[in-house]
């Protein structure tokens, strides 16, 4: 099998989450105040105190109610390079404000503060110590919508020099059962947020979208009204539902599966002639695509993961090209479907065929020159940096 060795020094992971429910304002829920105590109590109450929505999104509360830290996360990324021939040496962290709120991102609500304390409390992490990854960049929670966004994009700023970019969980979804992280539909297209984009583009910070795939036409509206902004479309743009069965009716046929499938390449295809958007090749094991609802897993292998998200990623660089995706683990939300070690081997054996240039660029070279990471030269902490 081909690896990453002589390829590239080391992997940039460009979609990672980090959070700790003692630490993280938005994470200080019921629930995680209750696993931090009785773990194996939480996990019986799950099935019955969550709503079905987000028992399909994270299959099980170790997901989010439990700290997942560069530690844990370098136990993670520990096979990789069995299977890769490299480790992870940076990251990206991704927001994690996964609870909707009107609110959300505004300069004086408490969403806006805990989103600041957020990017707060990733900058006090332990990256780049020991064999941590360095950590490259930050993607920071906030709404262009809400009164003194400006102000909540320099706060940011303020308290962290790796700022690179921002998002908006504007996902939403006509089943009643899947689970939305917008408060309305239609919001990447709407005038409000459009006109408040203008604080991004001013300051040239990327913005990530995840949206599912029937809203990706609300990508297009955005891009090409800020054609000199960076779009990343992340998660593949999720088709939800392409894989099995999710939330009361999606995907619930095979018929229902192609058209679902049908309809993501023709938007994707859409997407693609917008030459300022990126996809990250990320969100491969979400359990909302319909993988199956087991807590402990419901993909198995390598070789399996590569055949099922195959069509997915071969049509998304067939018309995105090498310079427009890149590799993000979307770790720990993947975990209970996959492990990083699978995830990474799958997309190299997806990948490989395409040659070293391709490899180079989904692994590596696109992530640092989207979210403006510098690469350390050959010789500077690589034995202390890499995950390995």
């Amino acid at each position: 099998m081909s690896t990453l060795d002589g390829v590239i020094p080391g992997i940039v992971d460009a979609h990672l989450h980090q959070w700790n429910p003692r630490r993280t304002p938005w994470a200080a829920n019921r629930l995680s105040r209750l696993y931090r105590y009785v773990p194996a109590f939480g996990d019986r109450v799950f099935p019955v105190v969550v709503p079905q929505s987000d028992k399909e999104y994270v299959l099980t509360p170790n997901t989010v109610a439990r700290v997942y830290e560069p530690p844990q996360y370098v136990s993670d990324a520990a096979a990789i390079p069995a299977v890769a021939g490299v480790g992870v040496d940076t990251v990206v962290h991704l927001e994690s404000h996964w609870r909707n709120d009107e609110s959300a991102g505004a300069a004086d609500t408490p969403e806006g503060r805990s989103a600041v304390e957020e990017t707060r409390y990733v900058t006090g992490l332990p990256f780049g110590i020991g064999q941590a990854p360095r950590l490259g960049a930050v993607v920071a929670h906030a709404d262009p919508r809400a009164e003194r966004f400006g102000d909540l994009l320099d706060e940011h700023a303020a308290v962290n020099d790796r700022l690179r970019g921002i998002r908006l969980m504007t996902t939403r979804h006509p089943d009643p059962r899947v689970r939305n992280g917008g408060d309305a539909d239609g919001i990447l297209a709407s005038p409000a947020f459009l006109k408040g984009f203008a604080e991004v583009a001013e300051r040239g910070l990327v913005f990530d979208a995840f949206v599912y795939s029937h809203q990706l036409y609300d990508v297009v509206t955005l891009a090409r009204e800020y054609p000199e902004s960076t779009i990343v479309v992340d998660h593949i743009g999720t088709p939800v539902g392409v894989f099995g069965p999710v939330g009361a009716r999606t995907g619930a046929s095979a018929s229902a599966r192609a058209d679902i499938l049908r309809l993501w390449r023709e938007r994707m295809t859409t997407v693609a002639t917008c030459r300022n958007v990126v996809v990250k090749l990320s969100g491969l094991g979400m359990p909302v695509l319909g993988y199956g609802r087991e807590r402990w897993g419901n993909i198995g292998s390598r070789e399996t993961l590569a055949e099922m998200v195959g069509p997915l990623v071969e049509h998304v660089v067939g018309h995105f090209g090498a310079d427009r995706v890149m590799f993000g683990s979307n770790f720990p939300i993947d975990k209970p479907n996959t492990s990083l070690d699978m995830v990474v081997g799958a997309l190299i054996d997806l990948l490989a065929p395409r040659g070293d240039y391709m490899l180079r660029k989904a692994f590596r070279e696109n992530a640092l020159r989207v979210y403006r990471i510098a690469d350390p030269p050959p010789t500077a902490g690589r034995s202390e940096s890499l995950v390995e």
